[in-house]
C-alpha cells in the first residue's frame, strides 16, 4: 500500500473497504503469472462482496494456471475525492497495484444504474473510456451480467461482452488472451478470435443504421460476425465450480452470510421479469451437493448464517430433503438457516416453524398486482385465496409482520387495479384479526410499490412506461385510502426508475449521455444520497436525446430492437405470444404443468430441464 493511500485512509468512511488482506483472498507469485485480470464490481465493497456471481468467477479465474484475478470496487464519494486530490489511481485489493497496469479489466453488471460507475471507475484508473482509444492488448475491457443482455448503451466503452453464465466461457476467453499475449497479436485479431467463442458479443463488429424517425432500421454484422450471439449456460450445476473457500470480508457487508445457490432459471414465467426469461432453462443442484457445499463454506468462513437462494427458492424440488440434511447441522452448530424468495402459493408453515424456532421475523411476499385480473395479465399465477390463506397460516403460527410488494404502471392497469391493492391489504388485516395467536404485539403490514420498468427479453419488452407524473398520481391515489395504523406504505421517487427504463431498452446513442453525465459528476446512482437526477436531465438536453423515446413511446412489435443480436434462448415468437395472452387475460401455466415452448430447452445438450 502506498504511503499516500495510508495517509488518507483514516479520513474516510469504512477504510476496510479499500485495504484487502481478508481471510481467503488469493495471492500469487508474480513470477508465476502471465495474465492479470482486474475484476471490477461497479458499486461499493459491501454490495460487491455480497454478490455470489463475483465470488464464483473470482475463484474460476484464480484456479487457472498463470492467471491472477484481483478485485476492484467503486470507492465511496469521500474516498474518490481524496483519491483525486492526492492523484491516487484506482487500485486492486490483493496487490494494491493500479488497475491501469492490468491485461484485462472485467466488469460484472447487474443493474443499469451502475453504468455511470463503470465509466467513473475507468476514469479513476486512468484508462481511456472509449474502446477505440485503447490500442494493443493492454487494458482489454469486457463485461458480463444480466444487464449485458442489452449491451448497447455501453457498446462504445466495452471491447466485448460475455453473455450468460460465465464459469466456462470466462476460462475460454482468458485462455485465448493468454495465447494472444504470448504470440503478440494485434488487438483486432484478438477481437476477431474472441468473437468466435460462443456467447461473446463484440459490438464494434455490428453497424447500427437508423430511420428518419430515430428508430433502428437495421443492425448489420461486419467482418463475418454472427447475426445473433447466444448466451452460455452451465448444464450440470453439480459439477460446476462453487467457492466454498470464500473470502471473509473484513468489514460488514449487505449480505454478511454464507450463500447457497439451489438452482438457476425459473419455472414461473411472470411476464414482467427479465431474470425469469433470460435465465432459463431450469437447472438444479442435488440436495447432497448443496449440503456438502454448505458445510464446507460454513466451516471455512465461520459464518453463523447461511441462505439458500434462487429466483424462487420454494420452487426447488429438493427443498425438504435439503432442509432435512441441513437443519440438524445448523442446530448443532448454532447456525441460522434462511430461505428468501418464497412464494405465497407454496409457503409451508411447517418448514418456516422449523427454520425460525427462536425468533419469528417478518414474512415477505410479492403479489405484484392488487386484482386477479391484473395478476392474470402479468401471469403471476397467484390467487387472492392463496395469498390470504398463506397469511392466515402465518398469523396462526405467531407471525405479526408481513411485507407486500406491488408494481404500479403494469400494462392495462386501471385505477380499479390500483385500489385493488387497498382491498387486498385490508383483507390481510382481517386475516390477522381472525387468526393471530399473539395480538398483543400488534400487526404491521408494510406495503411497497415500485414503478414498472419494461425490460428486454420479456413479453413486456415492447410496452410503454407510464409517465412519472402518472405514476405519482397512482401512488397518491393509493396512499389516500390507507387509514389503518397497521399499514406502512412506501413508494420511491420515479426518477431512478425512469432512467433505469431508458438504459434497459436504450441503444448506442445513449453513450454520449452517459459520458456527459459522468463528466458532470454522476456516479453511485443506486444510492439515494448520491443520485442527482438534475445531472442526467442536463446530459439528455446537452446531447439532444429525448428519454421519452425509450420509455413512454413504447416499441413496435415489428421494430428492430437494439438487443436483437442477443439470443437468451427464449424466442421472440414466444414473447409475442405471451404478450397477446397478457392482453387477452390468459395465464400460461408454469413449466411443471407442461412445456410452453419458449425455446430455452434447445440450449441443453446433455441434461434435461429440471423444471
Amino acid at each position: 500500500m502506498t504511503q499516500r493511500l495510508q495517509r488518507i485512509l483514516p479520513s474516510v468512511q469504512k477504510p476496510a473497504r479499500y485495504t484487502g488482506g481478508e481471510w481467503g483472498e488469493v495471492k500469487k507469485d508474480f513470477s508465476d503469472v502471465r495474465v492479470r485480470v482486474a475484476f471490477c464490481f461497479p458499486d461499493t465493497y459491501e454490495i460487491g462482496m455480497s454478490n455470489v456471481g463475483m465470488r464464483i468467477l473470482y475463484g474460476v479465474m484464480n484456479q487457472m494456471e498463470g492467471v491472477w484475478c484481483e478485485r476492484v470496487f467503486a470507492p465511496w464519494a469521500d474516498m474518490e475525492t481524496a483519491m483525486r486530490e492526492n492523484h491516487i489511481p484506482l487500485w486492486v485489493l490483493e496487490s494494491q497495484d493500479p488497475v491501469s497496469e492490468f491485461d484485462m479489466i472485467a466488469f460484472t453488471i447487474g443493474y443499469e444504474m451502475a453504468y455511470s460507475n463503470v465509466l467513473n471507475m475507468l476514469n479513476l484508473a486512468g484508462v481511456p473510456l472509449h474502446a477505440a482509444d485503447r490500442r494493443g492488448l493492454k487494458n482489454i475491457v469486457f463485461a458480463g451480467g444480466v444487464c449485458t443482455f442489452n449491451p448497447e448503451p455501453l457498446a462504445e466503452f466495452v471491447d466485448f461482452f460475455s453473455l450468460g453464465e460465465g464459469e466456462e466461457v470466462t476460462v475460454e476467453i482468458v485462455s485465448l488472451y493468454d495465447r494472444a499475449k504470448a504470440e503478440g497479436w494485434e488487438k483486432e485479431r484478438f477481437l476477431k478470435e474472441v468473437s468466435r467463442i460462443p456467447g461473446v458479443y463484440v459490438p464494434s463488429f455490428y453497424r447500427h443504421e437508423y430511420n428518419a424517425d430515430g428508430t433502428l432500421a437495421r443492425i448489420v454484422p461486419l467482418d463475418g460476425a454472427p447475426e445473433t450471439v447466444t448466451k452460455r449456460i452451465v448444464e450440470d450445476l453439480d459439477k460446476a465450480y462453487f467457492p466454498t473457500k470464500m473470502i471473509v470480508p473484513s468489514t460488514e457487508i449487505v449480505h454478511d452470510r454464507a450463500n447457497l445457490e439451489a438452482f438457476r432459471g425459473c419455472i414461473r414465467g411472470c411476464r414482467f421479469c427479465q431474470a425469469g426469461f433470460s435465465c432459463r432453462p431450469v437447472r438444479k443442484k442435488s440436495p447432497e451437493v448443496l449440503y456438502r457445499q454448505a458445510v464446507e463454506t460454513l466451516e471455512y468462513s465461520g459464518n453463523q448464517e447461511i441462505t439458500v437462494s434462487s429466483l424462487s427458492t420454494s420452487d426447488y424440488r429438493g427443498l425438504k430433503e435439503l432442509t432435512d440434511l441441513l437443519l440438524p447441522y445448523c442446530w448443532e452448530n448454532h447456525v441460522n438457516l434462511s430461505l428468501p424468495s418464497l412464494r405465497a402459493d407454496n409457503f409451508s408453515r411447517e418448514l418456516m416453524e422449523k427454520l425460525q424456532t427462536v425468533r419469528k421475523s417478518g414474512l415477505t411476499f410479492a403479489p405484484e398486482a392488487g386484482t386477479q385480473r391484473l395478476r392474470d395479465v402479468i401471469n403471476k399465477n397467484l390467487t387472492e385465496d392463496e395469498i390470504l390463506t398463506t397469511c392466515a397460516r402465518a398469523f396462526a403460527g405467531g407471525w405479526n409482520n408481513v411485507k407486500l410488494y406491488f408494481m404500479l404502471g403494469l400494462p392495462t392497469e386501471t385505477d380499479e387495479d390500483v385500489l385493488g391493492i387497498l382491498e387486498l391489504v385490508y383483507k390481510v388485516i382481517q386475516q390477522w384479526k381472525e387468526n393471530a395467536v399473539n395480538k398483543k404485539r400488534g400487526l404491521r403490514v408494510h406495503v411497497a410499490t415500485a414503478y414498472f420498468v419494461p425490460k428486454p427479453h420479456t413479453p413486456f419488452q415492447w410496452e410503454r412506461q407510464i409517465t412519472p407524473q402518472e405514476y405519482l398520481r397512482r401512488c397518491k391515489l393509493l396512499k389516500s385510502h390507507f387509514y389503518s395504523k397497521s399499514i406502512v406504505y412506501d413508494y420511491h421517487s420515479p426518477d431512478l426508475s425512469r432512467l433505469e427504463a431508458v438504459f434497459a431498452r436504450g441503444d448506442r446513442r445513449l453513450a454520449s449521455v452517459l459520458e456527459t453525465a459522468v463528466a458532470s459528476g454522476a456516479r453511485l446512482d443506486g444510492w439515494d444520497e448520491c443520485f442527482d437526477y438534475g445531472k442526467w436531465l442536463e446530459a439528455f438536453r446537452a446531447c439532444g436525446v429525448d428519454p421519452d423515446f425509450y420509455t413512454v413511446r413504447g416499441y413496435g412489435e415489428k421494430e428492430v430492437l437494439p438487443w436483437d443480436p442477443i439470443d437468451v434462448g427464449v424466442s421472440k415468437r414466444f414473447l409475442r405470444l405471451e404478450r397477446k395472452r397478457a392482453y387477452d387475460g390468459k395465464v400460461t401455466p408454469d413449466c411443471r404443468h407442461g412445456c410452453a415452448g419458449c425455446g430455452a430447452n434447445a440450449l441443453l445438450k446433455e441434461v434435461a430441464c429440471d423444471a
